[in-house]
């Protein structure tokens, strides 16, 4: 395996537009890092240009350490796996994983094992002999993944591999992917618009906006700590709720809301809290009030939508809350954070 580092990494098209802006990035060996963000961010473009299938026009690509900008995608020794699963429709699921190696002119026994070993680590062991016809979506993905792993890959690249898929298979083959990547060890990066993906397979997440990197870190860190207010409100289902308030004698006030905010400097300021860390009262004792409008009953929990003067405002409620629409009740919030109304970064 092989890290992979991006030093200032951008691309330019020829009409001046910029996809991507000074991506600074270092994937340690082993690790699988998560690019994800709105449709339009750059991060599939990113992950392109580390597969060789997009220029660089600002900094550098280095794979185990080697300068790659110049490098053809079939010298980078890495392995990717498409959104779409890109079969040879006539071929079987053993001749489709074997085609690249053959192009490659290694010996028919030693393709023979990679690809049985392969299909056995994916559960493809009894379709050897289908063609992709015949097969189901998940199975199509696990073969387009089974191509990628005989190459045996120094890096593997996703490319939205689950966006085809129904919510039940993607769930299912998250969990595939996960257990693939504990068993090989393989350095990975990843790229999807599905923050339950990022959330769940990723040791380090990259959330971009615009092209630019707003925050890199541990999916639990960029949930609980923000850098600003686009990742706050990108992570988490459902959003989190946002207050615009004011700071009038040691308390945020504003929409009916008085929070105590010792030693918070003067002026307007955006207050955040997850659905989380609210909690529903009496009206009479709540930090904010207003009146249900809808109560979602989810098993585990319920998401209890209040319409307050500020605004829409979701409670994460035990499943057995009483709230009912049309019920006036209070919010007392337990944690929340604090945005710089201008810059929209976090700094309390």
């Amino acid at each position: 395996m092989a890290g992979v580092e991006l030093i200032g990494v951008g691309k330019r098209y020829d009409d001046g537009s910029e996809a991507v802006q000074a991506v600074d990035l270092n994937v340690t060996e082993g690790e699988l890092v998560v690019l994800v963000g709105p449709s339009g961010c750059g991060k599939t473009t990113t992950l392109r240009m580390v597969a060789g299938l997009e220029s660089v026009t600002r900094g550098e690509v280095r794979i185990g350490g080697r300068r790659v900008n110049e490098v053809p995608p079939k010298d980078r020794d890495v392995g990717m796996v498409f959104q779409s699963y890109a079969l040879y429709p006539h071929m079987t699921v053993r001749e489709n994983m074997a085609f690249g190696l053959e192009l490659r002119k290694l010996p028919r026994a030693e393709i023979d094992a990679r690809v049985r070993e392969a299909a056995e680590l994916l559960g493809l062991g009894d379709l050897l002999d289908r063609k992709p016809k015949a097969m189901s979506g998940g199975q199509r993905q696990r073969v387009a993944m089974g191509r990628a792993i005989v190459r045996r890959p120094r890096v593997f690249l996703f490319d939205e591999p689950l966006s085809n898929l129904d919510a039940k298979l993607r769930g299912q083959m998250r969990v595939e992917i996960a257990r693939l990547h504990r068993r090989l060890g393989a350095t990975s990066l990843y790229v999807t618009h599905d923050q339950v993906e990022a959330m769940t397979l990723a040791d380090r997440i990259v959330l971009m906006s615009n092209g630019k990197v707003q925050q890199i870190g541990a999916p639990l860190d960029l949930y609980e700590r923000p850098a600003n207010l686009f990742v706050a409100t990108f992570l988490g289902t459902p959003t989190m709720n946002t207050l615009r308030l004011s700071l009038e004698g040691g308390h945020l006030r504003g929409a009916e809301v008085a929070l105590p905010a010792p030693g918070v400097p003067t002026g307007e300021w955006i207050v955040g809290a997850r659905a989380e860390d609210a909690s529903l009262v009496d009206a009479a004792a709540g930090q904010l009030r207003g009146r249900v409008e809808v109560v979602e009953r989810l098993g585990p929990t319920a998401h209890v939508h209040v319409r307050c003067a500020g605004g829409a405002f979701v409670v994460a409620a035990p499943p057995e809350t009483s709230a009912q629409a049309g019920e006036l009740v209070g919010v007392t919030l337990n944690r929340w954070h604090r945005f710089d109304p201008q810059t929209e970064d976090r700094v309390g």
